[in-house]
């Protein structure tokens, strides 16, 4: 069961980053392609911000739960890059489950998170407004006018009695930190094929991303900072990240390529959720039930797909499942 609550964690930080930070992020346009949207803001002023967002709807919870931080740490490069523009702005963000409460618990929780960000005149984003009809609802929602995105999430726990686990997050606008440049670099062409690596972690998480590739059946675009293969560490286990973009698509063709990802996705026996975007095209969220990898494929406003692959670096074994 512990296996399967920290799995589940994983599963809610993975939305969470997915559908909160592929909003819109642009300013104008210079020379017919999108600018970078220019915030002001230290990094210290987002995480400040991002943690008031989540402390406005737990402060009047009953029952009171325990916030439990989940993921790395809270300031990463902007993935929210929907003018493709390699630079230096990085983004906040911040997600906490709702534990030390019982499980039937989670969905109030989640409506209670969402009236008190009602009260503070928040916004429902783009998506629509909540789906009570089942026993797990999400809310997704942004604030006016800095631009944050959160959601307040229920995950299954055990789905007969009615259990889930709740949890909050909040991510910030793409902002640039003091003295650094918006300026494009020049990136260089993306490669999905697995570098020279003995380690078997890296190796699982790339023949993931060449699945996908495939199942996609669209074109990788130029890598941009942040992209890549790399190493992540939270606070009880590490993963190995491998991200990547496709090239700009029709909203039609987006659709076409998430479903065919959707099949690869069910035909190899993944566990994957549909999440609504502010691109229009729903968000993929899907998780492997053996290995416990996290993928996500979340459209962009540009057109763009793009693809994150999480792997634990120590899978579980048959004995702790």
């Amino acid at each position: 069961m512990k296996l399967r609550k920290a799995l589940l964690a994983a599963a809610l930080l993975a939305m969470t980053v997915t559908v909160t930070a592929c909003g819109s992020q642009e300013d104008g346009r210079e020379n017919g392609k999108k600018t970078p949207k220019q915030v002001t803001m230290n990094e210290q002023q987002a995480i400040d911000r991002a943690e008031e967002i989540i402390q406005q709807a737990v402060a009047g919870m009953s029952p009171k739960p325990t916030l439990e931080r989940m993921g790395p740490q809270p300031v990463g490069a902007c993935i929210a890059r929907d003018d493709h523009g390699p630079d230096d702005r990085v983004q906040v963000t911040v997600a906490y489950k709702l534990t030390g409460v019982p499980g039937t618990e989670a969905r109030n929780l989640v409506r209670q998170a969402r009236d008190a960000w009602l009260k503070q005149s928040y916004k429902y984003n783009s998506s629509g407004k909540d789906d009570w009809s089942g026993p797990f609802p999400s809310v997704y929602m942004r604030t006016e006018p800095d631009d944050f995105w959160m959601d307040a999430l229920t995950g299954v726990v055990d789905r007969a009695k009615g259990e889930g686990l709740a949890s909050l997050g909040v991510t910030s606008p793409c902002f640039l930190p003091p003295g650094k440049s918006s300026t494009p670099a020049t990136a260089g062409p993306a490669a999905l094929k697995a570098p020279r690596t003995d380690d078997p972690t890296s190796s699982r998480a790339l023949g993931h991303s060449s699945r996908i590739y495939d199942a996609l059946q669209v074109a990788s675009a130029p890598t941009q900072p942040g992209e890549g293969l790399r190493t992540v560490r939270d606070e009880s286990r590490a993963s190995v990240h491998h991200t990547w973009s496709t090239q700009p698509l029709p909203e039609a063709e987006i659709a076409k390529a998430l479903e065919r990802a959707q099949d690869h996705f069910q035909r190899a026996g993944w566990d994957v959720r549909r999440l609504p975007t502010a691109a229009g095209a729903p968000a993929l969220v899907a998780l492997h039930p053996e290995e416990g990898t996290i993928a996500q494929l979340a459209p962009s406003t540009t057109g763009a797909v793009r693809v994150a692959v999480t792997t634990p670096v120590s899978g579980p074994t048959s004995t702790d499942v």
